[in-house]
């Protein structure tokens, strides 16, 4: 076996080795220079090393970037508007601030209420913390406000303002003054202020038109006290009913809103105010994204009359109303659950002098159709009293015009119950009215009850009376349009309205004092 010569220590074969890890050496940094991004067209004879990076990866990216049109921002608009915006500090005696429980956001609205979950947002009014109030004690809120015309006048909540036995203003340079409440408005939680010390303040304009959902919309406020403090979001929604009354028509936006923001105001983006902010709906007591503002258009209107006259007058017809369901709409024979069903007409008030009775169904205004029974209060509750109005009426079938001059909403409607909620113990069985799961006695029968209807003695947990919310001591005074003074007559009603083929019956209830119409299903057979 001969041996091969070992040709590594010659020159020859060193050099041509160098030369290959050369090559691969090169190779490589083209492709690590490649995958920099760096602008390199190709190697040639006269690319030299250094001018493979003559041109750094960041100048690139810069130039690229220059490229790139600047995401519009909210400055121009904020630095317009937020000078018009005020942070409102009331004092408040224990009188109105103490709680025994030590709980410094106190609701005016009942416990469990639907509004009640809603006043946890801004408190009434927002407490700074730590600030509760014990007896001999003040109590200091806070809250946000604007001004709406350059001699003073500004807008904020009514929930910010009640009772309150101090008012204080902070403007966005940082100036204070004090403040006097022109008038308050609790159906709809507007307040009107005027602010002293000055005739050249800034303020802002009430937006004219509506806004469309997805519309932009910053919420400038007074934040924890924080003061001067701006958010942006979009419109989500709008004629939001939180349960406050019967005029909630509230614009829904997701611009957080927290604590000290009552009263301030949601601008649109041409600097106009779209709504007040008033609440926020939020489990935690901060901004989920999801709070409600006043529409301008409501405010525009109730602050005209707060400062023309420290109060609020709406037009008033007289009835106790209710939503047109599906149920109640196949009921009546109508083809669509629109317009807004009279429960009751008030004695004496201007629907009963114009005949219009306890079925009856408003489905237009002065030739505007009412969708529901919210828009119908809004509708009549917007205009004068005194004013003339035409509405269209369905009337045991058949449509009918009714013409009537409108009242004035009274300050405080009082609801006197005929019956209490024990009227039923202490009474007659009652007959059994098959197919609906309770049991009726005359209403002459039971203390209490009154001498007209049937009274419900007792209710099947399980059955359709149950599910419509039907409870002892509740009197049925009319089924299917009749009079009912017996069992019999509502067995008779309802075997009428399961020979026309209906589906539902509808019954005419008296609970608590107030009247309502329940659609209860009919079983077949």
């Amino acid at each position: 076996m001969t041996d091969r010569p070992d040709l590594t220590n010659l020159p020859s074969y060193r050099q041509r080795r160098r030369s290959v890890f050369s090559a691969r050496r090169i190779a490589l940094m083209a492709s690590v220079v490649a995958g920099l991004g760096v602008a390199v067209h190709g190697f040639s004879p006269t690319t030299s090393p250094a001018d493979l990076f003559s041109s750094p990866a960041h100048a690139q990216v810069n130039n690229e970037v220059k490229k790139v049109e600047r995401p519009i921002g909210f400055a121009d608009i904020v630095e317009r508007v937020k000078p018009s915006v005020i942070s409102v500090k009331v004092n408040i005696k224990e009188k109105t601030a103490s709680n025994d429980d030590g709980d410094d956001s106190a609701s005016p609205f009942q416990p469990g209420s639907p509004m009640e979950r809603f006043f946890r947002r801004f408190g009434g009014p927002d407490g700074f913390p730590g600030q509760k109030g014990g007896r001999g004690r003040v109590v200091q809120g806070q809250g946000s406000g604007f001004f709406i015309s350059a001699d003073g006048y500004a807008v904020t909540n009514n929930h910010v303002v009640d009772g309150a036995d101090k008012v204080e203003v902070t403007t966005d340079d940082g100036k204070t003054f004090s403040a006097k409440v022109i008038g308050t408005d609790q159906r709809t939680d507007i307040a009107l202020i005027k602010v002293e010390g000055s005739s050249n303040f800034p303020f802002a304009k009430l937006a004219d038109g509506k806004p469309r959902i997805g519309d932009w919309v910053l919420a400038v406020g007074n934040p924890f006290g924080l003061g001067g403090t701006v958010t942006a979001g979009i419109v989500s929604a709008s004629g939001r009913d939180i349960g406050n009354g019967p005029y909630d028509d509230f614009i829904q936006i997701d611009a957080p809103v927290n604590k000290g923001n009552s009263g301030g105001p949601a601008f649109n983006t041409e600097g106009e105010v779209m709504g007040v902010n008033t609440a926020i709906y939020s489990p935690s007591g901060g901004s989920v994204g999801i709070a409600f503002s006043i529409p301008a258009n409501t405010v525009k209107s109730v602050v005209a009359q707060l400062k023309d006259k420290g109060s609020v007058s709406r037009g008033w017809i007289g009835v106790q109303i209710q939503p047109v369901t599906s149920d109640i709409a196949d009921s009546l024979g109508m083809k669509k659950a629109e317009g807004a069903l009279v429960a009751e007409p008030q004695k004496d008030g201007p629907a009963a002098k114009a005949g219009i009775e306890s079925g009856d169904v408003i489905t237009t205004v002065n030739g505007e159709p009412v969708k529901d029974a919210r828009e119908l209060a809004r509708t009549i509750g917007g205009m004068a009293p005194g004013a003339s109005v035409k509405l269209n009426v369905l009337h045991k079938g058949q449509d009918k015009v009714v013409n009537l001059t409108l009242g004035q909403l009274p300050n405080t409607v009082e609801a006197k119950a005929d019956i209490d909620n024990d009227s039923g113990k202490g009474a007659s069985k009652g007959t059994d009215v098959p197919k609906l799961g309770m049991t009726v006695a005359p209403a002459n029968s039971v203390a209490g009850a009154g001498k007209d209807g049937v009274v419900v003695t007792e209710v099947d947990p399980k059955s359709a009376a149950a599910e419509r919310g039907f409870k002892e001591g509740d009197v049925i005074l009319e089924v299917g349009g009749k009079s009912v003074s017996t069992a019999g007559e509502v067995r008779d009603a309802i075997n009428t309205a399961r020979t026309d083929n209906k589906n539902s019956v509808l019954m005419r209830v008296k609970s608590g004092g107030q009247s309502r119409f329940v659609a209860v299903p009919i079983a077949k057979g």
